[in-house]
C-alpha cells in the first residue's frame, strides 16, 4: 500500500475517533454581571446521557431551569446531536463565585465540566434606549413596601404592605416565582390573608397611571429599640415588553423578559418606653385596653367553688405580656388560673380580649373583700402611661365554720353538771369483781420473745442500705441539682404540656414560659426581651454556647409555628426539648 493512502485511512479513522469522543461542557452568557441582572447557564453535551446532576450554585438563586432542548442534524450524511440543560440564575450578593462541577452518566462512564468563575459586581445601570427591553421591564414594574409607621414604640402594632406596580404598557401573563421573603427579625409578626382572589386595582405611580396588585400584608410588634431592618420581598418576574421587531402591521411584537425585582430593605426607628411616670406594675401591656375583674357569684357556702375572672380586652399586643396576679387571704384556697383567650390579627393588629379564670374555695363563713386589682399600660396614641382599678368585691360566705371556734366537745364537756354528794354517793364504785390467775406462762424465751428480739438484728443491713442509698443521693450534687431543675422547668412548662395537640394555645404558653422563666431568672422586664439581650446575659451567667441556641431554636419554633402548620409529634418534642433546655440552664446558670 502506497504512504498516500496509508495517510488518507489514518486521517479518516482519526476524525472519527474525535467524532465519537464525549463532549460534556459549561457555558455561561457572562462571566461578570451587575447584581440586579440575571445569568444564563447551559450545560452541553454531544450525546445522550443519564443522570444529571447540577451543581448547588452556591451564591445564586435559581430562577428558572432545568429548561432541557435537544436538537439532532444531518448534513452531508453525518449526523449532529445536542442536549442541553440551561437555568436562569441571579446573584444574592457582590463577589466572586463559583459554579461547580455538573456530572452526567454516559454508557456507564462518568464525564464532569469544568467549574465556572462567575464575578458579579454592584448594580449597573440600563441604558435608557426605549427599544431596550430589559430597560422597558425595569421602567414599567416595582415592587414596594409600604411601612405604616417607621417610628413606633416598642410592642407597637405596624403593618407592612407589599404593592406590585405594573403599568399599562407592559403586561404579566405567568406567575412569579418569590426568590427570598422577608423573616421579620427581631419582630413578633403575623401574614394577613387575603379570602378570595387577588384583586386588581387602579392607581398611580410616581404620578403615572398603574395597575397594582397586593402581594402580602403582614402585621409586625417591634421586640427591642433602636434601628431595625425589614428584610426585603424578592420577585423573579416574566414581564412581557414590546420588542424590537414589528408585525405586518407595523405593530411592535411583545417579548418576555425576566427580571429581578426587589422591594429593598426597609429600616424603622423603634423608640424605648418613656422611663419617667412608668408604673410599678407594668408588664409591658403597649395598645388601649379595658380591664376588668368579676365571679360569678358573691354569695356561698363554705367548701362551694366560685370563679373569679380577670379580663382585659382591646388592641394591642394581646399575646405578649401578663395579667395581673391574684393575691387572697389564706381562708380563700385558690388554684392555678386556666388562660383563656379570643384573639383575632387583623391589618390594624391584635385584637380581642384575654382572661385568667381562677377557682376559689372559701374554707370558712365570714365576709372577705377582694381588694381592687390595678393594671397599667402604655398608650402609644397619648404617648403615657395608664392605670385601671378593678371594684372591690365582698364574697360572703353563709354557712360554715368560724375561724378559731373553741372545740364543742370541751365546751360540752366542761359544761356537764358535778356530781352532788349524796347517801347514794358509793353507787359508782363497782362492787363486782373478776379474779385473774396469776399463773400466767412466761414471755421471756418464748417464740414472740424471740421474733421480737431478732427483728431489728434482721433490719439492720436494709438500713444501712437505705442509709447508705440516702448519703449517696444527697451527696450527689449534680443530680439534686438535675432533679431540682426539671421540676423548676415542668412547673413553667404545665400550661404548655396542658396545651399539647392545640397549635396556637400550645406555642403561645411555651413562649410565656420561657419568657416567665427568663424573667425570674434573669430578673429583667418584658420591654428588655430581645434575641440578642438574651443571648448576651445567659451567657455572662456562664451558659453553655450550645444550650442558649437551642434556648434560641425554640424561641423561632414559637415565632414560625404561629402561621405554618405543625404536627403533634413535633409540638411533643418541642414540649419535652423545653424542658431540657430550661433544666440545663438552671443547672450551668451562676
Amino acid at each position: 500500500m502506497r504512504p498516500k493512502s496509508v495517510f488518507i485511512l489514518f486521517f479518516l479513522f482519526s476524525i472519527g475517533l474525535v467524532q465519537s469522543q464525549v463532549s460534556f461542557v459549561a457555558k455561561a452568557t457572562k462571566k461578570t454581571l451587575g447584581i440586579n441582572e440575571q445569568l444564563q447557564v447551559n450545560f452541553e453535551m454531544n450525546q445522550d446521557g443519564d443522570n444529571f446532576v447540577p451543581p448547588k450554585f452556591k451564591g445564586f438563586n435559581v430562577v428558572r431551569g432545568p429548561n432541557q432542548s435537544v436538537s439532532q442534524s444531518w448534513i452531508n450524511g453525518k449526523s449532529s446531536y445536542s442536549k442541553t440543560y440551561s437555568y436562569i440564575l441571579a446573584p444574592k450578593s457582590q463577589g466572586t463565585f463559583t459554579i461547580n462541577q455538573a456530572t452526567i452518566e454516559v454508557d456507564d462512564q462518568i464525564y464532569k465540566t469544568i467549574s465556572l468563575n462567575i464575578l458579579v459586581t454592584a448594580a449597573v445601570t440600563i441604558p435608557k434606549d426605549a427599544n431596550n427591553p430589559d430597560y422597558l421591564a425595569i421602567e414599567n414594574v416595582h415592587l414596594i413596601a409600604e411601612v405604616s409607621k417607621i417610628n413606633p414604640y416598642l410592642n407597637e402594632a405596624i403593618t407592612v404592605v407589599y404593592k406590585l406596580y405594573v403599568s399599562n404598557d407592559v403586561s404579566i401573563t405567568r406567575s412569579w416565582q418569590e426568590i427570598e421573603t422577608p423573616k421579620f427579625e427581631d419582630f413578633w409578626s403575623q401574614n394577613i390573608a387575603d379570602k378570595g382572589k387577588q384583586q386588581i386595582f387602579e392607581g398611580t405611580f410616581r404620578g403615572k397611571p398603574y395597575r397594582y396588585v397586593i402581594l402580602r400584608k403582614a402585621v409586625l410588634y417591634p421586640q427591642k429599640t433602636g434601628a431595625l431592618i425589614i428584610e426585603p420581598l424578592t420577585l423573579d418576574i416574566p414581564i412581557d415588553v414590546p420588542g424590537k421587531s414589528r408585525d405586518i402591521f407595523g405593530r411592535r411584537r411583545m417579548t418576555r423578559v425576566n427580571r429581578t425585582i426587589s422591594a429593598g430593605k426597609r429600616t424603622i426607628t423603634v423608640k424605648p418606653l418613656p422611663l419617667e411616670e412608668k408604673p410599678d406594675n407594668f408588664s409591658g401591656a403597649v395598645g388601649t385596653f379595658n380591664f376588668n375583674v368579676s365571679t360569678n357569684k358573691s354569695t356561698l357556702d363554705a367548701n362551694q367553688a366560685l370563679e373569679l375572672k380577670i379580663r382585659v380586652e382591646g388592641t394591642g399586643n394581646l399575646k405578649l405580656f401578663n395579667l395581673p396576679s391574684l393575691n387572697l387571704p389564706s381562708s380563700l384556697e385558690v388554684y392555678e388560673p386556666i388562660r383563656d383567650n379570643k384573639v383575632a390579627v387583623n391589618i390594624k393588629g391584635m385584637n380581642g380580649f384575654i382572661n385568667d379564670t381562677y377557682t376559689v374555695i372559701p374554707q370558712y363563713k365570714g365576709s372577705y373583700p377582694i381588694r381592687p386589682i390595678t393594671f397599667s399600660y402604655f398608650d402609644p396614641a397619648l404617648k403615657r402611661y395608664k392605670t385601671v382599678s378593678s371594684d372591690e368585691i365582698i364574697i360572703q360566705v353563709e354557712k360554715g365554720p368560724v375561724p378559731n371556734q373553741p372545740n364543742k366537745l370541751k365546751d360540752a364537756a366542761s359544761s356537764e353538771n358535778t356530781i352532788s354528794l349524796a347517801n347514794d354517793q358509793f353507787k359508782y364504785i363497782k362492787t363486782s369483781t373478776k379474779l385473774i390467775s396469776i399463773n400466767r406462762p412466761v414471755f421471756f424465751k418464748t417464740t414472740l420473745f424471740w421474733c421480737i428480739t431478732g427483728i431489728p438484728f434482721l433490719l439492720i443491713p436494709f438500713i444501712i442500705l437505705i442509709g447508705n442509698t440516702r448519703r449517696k443521693r444527697l451527696s450527689d450534687l449534680e443530680g439534686k441539682r438535675f432533679r431540682k431543675a426539671t421540676k423548676l422547668a415542668k412547673k413553667y412548662l404545665s400550661e404548655a404540656k396542658n396545651n399539647l395537640g392545640k397549635q396556637e394555645a400550645f406555642y403561645e404558653a411555651l413562649e410565656r414560659a420561657l419568657h416567665n422563666y427568663l424573667r425570674a431568672k434573669l430578673d429583667i422586664v418584658t420591654s428588655e426581651f430581645s434575641k440578642e439581650k438574651i443571648t448576651i446575659l445567659l451567657a455572662e451567667r456562664k451558659v453553655k454556647e450550645l444550650v442558649v441556641s437551642d434556648f434560641m431554636g425554640l424561641l423561632k419554633s414559637c415565632e414560625f409555628a404561629r402561621y405554618t402548620p405543625t404536627s403533634d409529634v413535633m409540638m411533643k418534642q418541642d414540649y419535652e426539648k423545653a424542658v431540657g433546655v430550661i433544666s440545663n440552664i438552671d443547672k450551668q446558670i451562676q
